[in-house]
């Protein structure tokens, strides 16, 4: 009779694991304890084959002792963690200083963990193309998880804690999830009585932390895991394989594809419900193999990671930076100041309420300093502005709609008026950057560029960042496009604009009602095809069809346009650039029959101290929408600012004490001043004391406002409004 052995646990530790025992029933196997580990003695005839699905690089050892060709190139997201352990092995590629413990891993180290918490989910049965729920916050943890599942060809569907418990409960559901990878005890807790009772698992993983600190009873029967136990169980398994040929031999090896889905991302839905973005192996690896055109990171540099992991933006950036060799530091909002102190990063990746929140930082510091130096830092600021303003017209980094370029001669006089300007305005320039600027650099770090994309970067903030010479480069994606279409590279950082397409990816603007592709110039409907658009959304083909057409193009949804060519003048840089003006589902149409974007509005709003948040409104939803001839706006003030302006004490004072009547004046009167050169203006405005957040549902994890659901909470105000 031969003696098979197979990689389980040590009876004495893990005994009472319920898919272990699983796992020995399907192999119809009878377990005997030898040398602290099972041997399995089976009768070949009785035998069950199990089906092993590997990464083609990652674990090509395991696909050549089964007979299968191995890749030596990248065919799944797993397989860059063995290229990355070959060529920066013992170089810092994570510091996680903010969890229990807090983490630092090495390259080859990352690699390890990887390979075992796989091997450790194969252990306890989980199987190729099964659904794994994946709630959990950035972390080094996290990332082990996240790669883990996709190295045994399972499919992870991802969210972060701070998303509700319906929706939670949601995605678990929809997505067909069989089990649960939870971020730490304090999250289960809050969701288990919901997830227990109207959702199906097989077991619990805990990322941190471990089941002693439940506070919430576990179903009867539900195993649950810790890091530590995945990582044991794995481990043990993985060196036995290695190990014994004989084990290996009773396995059938198959290579994961790339066009099999890798993840299932929901969307954030800024309107309606969220929708599984299926995103497949092929997808992510053209963020990976194509980002570096905008971010040519090399060994050693270090990234900042503030955004949530499992959103498209910031995992295709982390997978890119860690194919690298990049050292990423996680950190928080709460630490983000202090941390781009400390750790000085080459790159941040973030979005733009990010940069707004540093913007508005800055600019209180300036407004608290002593008078002459207040005085000093704006005055230097506008020469900083107005110089680099003049530098993109003899650059031709300035955008137009124009098709038609002026001819030779005007643009020759044109130029030479710029420079000369330039010239004049370039000293004070550099001693804004001597006496200013150098203070700036020091606090937030950033050396080389900061990333912004998903959402609209207003453009006071970019033209801020320009002056005081830290580098911003917008760019543009969605989760369909996994994401990045588009993006500013550093030596045609055209501001205004969201770059170039990156590298095979192909991009056009057709017309909003026949579809037809419009001409450079032209404003219309943004459409984007390349190998990163997205398979499709899960269960929902209706869907899919709507946005995806049978050639390939994914419709956007937003508004667009892409510069004309030009050869020469201001705008000889900006050819095929692409410049965004909004979501075509956000246009207000009003009843004269004029289309309005409302973000240029709010944009222009929010550089208003006085004004935290503000949606504008020229519609509210009864039965879908009704036209209103003027626009609107609910907003969010500034309690202490709004405190302030109206020379009241802030110390022990409230905003109640503010009579309405003089908080609106206040507010109009902003209003007026910052929106004076838009297209449009608001006029009745709805002021509410209750802030857009991620906890009342108004905001997206994203950072992003709810459009829809903020007009329906407020609609029996804004009828009154337009009475």
């Amino acid at each position: 009779m031969p003696t098979i052995a197979f990689p389980l646990v040590l009876l004495s530790s893990y005994r009472s694991i319920s898919p272990t025992d699983n796992l020995l029933r399907h192999q119809k196997c009878r377990p005997k304890l030898l040398s602290s580990k099972f041997r399995l003695q089976c009768q070949p005839k009785t035998e069950e084959m199990q089906i092993r699905r590997c990464s083609p690089f990652l674990e090509s050892v395991f696909l050549s002792s089964g007979g299968v060709a191995a890749s030596h190139e990248w065919k799944t997201v797993p397989d860059i963690w063995r290229s990355s352990a070959e060529k920066f092995g013992d170089r810092v590629a994570v510091v996680d200083p903010y969890h229990d413990p807090p983490s630092t891993m090495t390259y080859k180290q990352l690699e390890q963990d990887i390979l075992d918490f796989s091997e450790g989910l194969r252990v306890i049965g989980v199987k190729p193309a099964e659904k794994l729920a994946l709630f959990a916050d950035n972390s080094c943890r996290w990332l082990v998880a996240d790669q883990g599942i996709m190295a045994t060809g399972a499919i992870n569907v991802v969210r972060g804690s701070r998303s509700s418990d319906e929706e939670l409960l949601q995605i678990y559901n929809h997505s067909d999830s069989v089990a649960l990878v939870v971020d730490n005890p304090e999250l289960f807790n809050r969701i288990a009585e919901t997830l227990s009772s109207q959702a199906a698992m097989r077991f619990v993983i805990l990322v941190w932390g471990d089941k002693s600190c439940f506070t919430t009873e576990v179903p009867g029967g539900l195993p649950v895991y810790n890091y530590k136990d995945m990582i044991d169980l794995g481990h043990e398994s993985r060196m036995h394989l290695l190990d014994s040929h004989d084990a290996r031999q009773h396995y059938i090896y198959e290579a994961i594809s790339s066009d099999d889905v890798a993840t299932i991302l929901y969307t954030s839905a800024t309107t309606g419900n969220p929708k599984g973005v299926m995103l497949t192996h092929k997808n992510l690896l053209h963020q990976i193999n194509n980002l570096w055109d905008i971010v040519p990171a090399k060994p050693g540099d270090r990234f900042l990671s503030i955004l949530p992991t499992w959103h498209a933006y910031e995992r295709a950036s982390e997978y890119f930076i860690f194919s690298n060799g990049v050292e990423q530091v996680y950190t928080t909002v709460k630490y983000l100041k202090e941390d781009l102190r400390r750790y000085q990063p080459n790159y941040l990746v973030s979005v733009p309420v990010i940069l707004e929140t540093l913007y508005n930082g800055i600019q209180k510091q300036i407004s608290t300093s002593s008078t002459a130096r207040k005085l000093v830092a704006l005055l230097l600021i506008s020469i900083s502005l107005a110089y680099m303003d003049i530098k993109r017209i003899y650059e031709g980094k300035f955008l137009t709609k124009c098709q038609k370029q002026c001819s030779f001669p005007v643009a020759a006089f044109d130029w030479l008026w710029a420079r000369t300007v330039s010239l004049v305005l370039w000293p004070l320039h550099m001693l804004a950057r001597k006496l200013v600027y150098n203070k700036i650099h020091t606090a937030i770090g950033i050396s080389k560029a900061a990333i912004s994309g998903g959402g609209s970067l207003p453009s006071h903030v970019d033209r801020f960042f320009e002056a005081i010479g830290v580098k911003v480069q917008n760019g543009y994606g969605l989760t369909e496009s996994s994401p990045v279409a588009a993006c500013r590279i550093r030596s045609c950082n055209v501001l205004g604009s969201v770059g170039h397409p990156i590298r095979h990816t192909e991009i056009r603007v057709v017309d909003f009602e026949t579809g037809d592709v419009l001409p450079p110039g032209s404003k219309g409907i943004v459409e984007i095809k390349g190998p990163q658009v997205m398979k499709g959304y899960y269960k929902n083909e209706s869907a899919t069809k709507q946005v995806l057409n049978e050639g390939g193009w994914l419709n956007t949804g937003d508004i667009g346009w892409i510069a004309p060519s030009h050869s020469v003048g201001r705008s000889r840089r900006c050819s095929g650039m692409v410049v965004l003006e909004g979501r075509a589902k956000d246009t207000i149409v009003l009843s004269t029959g004029e289309n309005v974007e409302p973000s240029e509005l709010e944009e222009a709003a929010m550089r208003s101290t006085l004004i935290q948040q503000i949606v504008v409104i020229g519609q509210y939803y009864d039965n879908h929408l009704q036209d209103q001839r003027r626009l609107g706006a609910i907003i969010v003030p500034n309690k202490d600012e709004i405190l302030a302006a109206a020379k009241m004490p802030i110390i022990g004072a409230d905003t109640s004490e503010l009579s309405k009547e003089n908080m609106t004046a206040l507010l109009n009167e902003e209003l007026r001043k910052w929106t004076s050169q838009c297209s449009f203006h608001i006029g009745p405005i709805l002021v509410i004391d209750e802030p857009f957040t991620i906890a009342n549902g108004l905001v997206t994890p994203t950072m992003k406002i709810r459009r829809d659901k903020v007009v329906t909470q407020y609609k029996l105000q804004i009828q009154n409004l337009f009475k």
